[in-house]
């Protein structure tokens, strides 16, 4: 029993848990930022198509993710987020 209580406090242990933690809290982001940019274009009355929708959905570039949502503020169809890529 007392293995399995060290295992926990070694070093590894809580690297392991920090890294994870951390790739947590940059999933949450990411997805964070996928929901707003759709939900731009969905306040501003602007239909997405699932072609969008997708493309959105599939990105995991927190700066690319900004990039579109700063686009959709300003967006007249949904396709203006990618403008000029």
């Amino acid at each position: 029993m007392t293995a399995i209580q060290y295992f926990w406090r070694h070093p590894l242990a809580e690297q392991v848990r920090a890294e994870g933690r951390e790739q947590g809290v940059e999933l949450g982001r990411i997805g964070d930022r996928r929901e707003m940019t759709l939900r731009i274009l969905q306040w501003r009355d602007i239909p997405v198509p699932d072609s969008v929708r997708e493309r959105v959905e599939a990105c995991a570039d927190l700066d690319q993710l900004e990039v579109w949502a700063r686009r959709a503020v300003h967006a007249r169809e949904a396709a203006d987020l990618f403008a000029g890529e």
